[in-house]
């Protein structure tokens, strides 16, 4: 059975032709989908009826099914989405005026394990379809229509790593972006990377999204701890694959770079001294991010008077700088806060709860 929601333009007209007929069936089933917002295949009247009723027998469109929906203080909402294989997922709805923008789940846990995100003490389990990520598309701008509004951008930033999940990712934006589907623009769908070297290089042959990097840290050394995938990609060969994307997209496009601060870890000046050099020669702006606590890190917000320096060298420096406002730490949406529900292939849930119970249990008796 062929979910469609994860069949890009390509994919649907190569469908079609294997049928035996023309390729622009699919792109009158791409306006029926996500148009007119039809799922009943019998009401797509300009598909021929035999065409109806083999649609009917051998595809669908099946969406995740919510489970739980918060709303955060601030306006946030973040959905929990059963899987069919029992895990359980989490999006994250950002409006911000005449912006709205969804926070896309590409893998149900985190392989990478960063030290400071939540989602990497979950384990792993799998990744997802190209269907599911277009999945949590559709479902939010349902909700979204109830006020007459729209996903207005989308970041591939959620639980995972959407490079490892490299084929459903990039079909999952090719439909994103295309006119007959969402029609959001290339500069509003941005993949967020910790670092998959490879697949960088990849990406520029197969489209140009925005992309950002999960940087964390100016340094091999600090950044070995707190994005153990440095250890395999360090950070030069993480700059020259991010120089050849950002080759590719013409000279008024920049990566983002992603820089989560750490209380007394990341977040003094020599830390932006040496960050305002290692990007001296990469085009990109620099987004800010106050790390966002979650149960059992050790790990802590900086002060606002540290953040407002370490932001004021940057911009100083001559790096557009933005600084993220905290939006859903209230319902635990924040950046490096989703968990969901995940059947951890990795045993790595397990050992952080004997971690956490030994912890706990050494504050409790006074030792060290």
């Amino acid at each position: 059975m062929h979910n469609l929601y994860g069949l890009d333009r390509n994919q649907l007209e190569t469908l079609f032709i294997e049928q035996g007929l023309q390729a622009f069936r699919g792109r009158q089933l791409m306006k029926w989908v996500y148009h007119q917002g039809r799922t009943d295949f019998s009401a797509m009247t300009d598909l021929p009826a035999s065409t109806r009723t083999w649609l009917t027998d051998n595809a669908c469109l099946d969406l995740p099914t919510v489970n739980t929906h918060h709303r955060s203080k601030d306006g946030t909402l973040k959905w929990g989405l059963d899987l069919d294989d029992g895990n359980l997922i989490e999006m994250v709805l950002i409006p911000e005026n005449e912006r709205n923008t969804l926070c896309v789940s590409s893998q149900v846990g985190c392989v990478l394990d960063c030290s400071f995100c939540s989602t990497g003490k979950q384990g792993f389990s799998g990744n997802l379809s190209a269907a599911t990520m277009v999945g949590q598309l559709v479902l939010a701008n349902r909700e979204l229509a109830k006020e007459g509004r729209a996903v207005t951008n989308v970041v591939l930033m959620g639980m995972g790593e959407p490079l490892l999940n490299f084929d459903a990712a990039v079909t999952a934006t090719n439909i994103m972006k295309d006119d007959l589907a969402f029609g959001i623009s290339k500069r509003r769908v941005t993949i967020s990377t910790a670092g998959v070297v490879p697949a960088i290089i990849d990406l520029a042959d197969v489209t140009d999204v925005a992309l950002a990097i999960s940087l964390h840290a100016p340094t091999d050394d600090l950044r070995d701890v707190l994005v153990p995938l440095n250890r395999k990609y360090p950070i030069k060969e993480l700059l020259d694959a991010c120089t050849h994307y950002v080759s590719h997209l013409g000279e008024r496009r920049k990566l983002v770079m992603e820089y989560t601060l750490i209380k007394g870890v990341n977040d003094q000046l020599e830390h932006a001294e040496a960050l305002a050099r290692l990007l001296r020669n990469i085009r990109c702006k620099i987004n800010l991010i106050p790390f966002n606590p979650y149960p059992g890190t050790q790990y802590e917000c900086p002060r606002m008077a540290d953040i407002r320096a370490f932001q004021t060298y940057l911009m100083n420096s001559g790096y557009a700088t933005m600084l993220r406002t905290t939006r859903g730490d209230d319902i635990n949406a924040a950046c490096g806060q989703l968990v969901g529900r995940v059947q951890d292939r990795t045993r790595r849930q397990e050992r952080y709860r004997v971690k956490n119970q030994v912890e706990t249990i050494a504050i409790g008796s006074g030792r060290p």
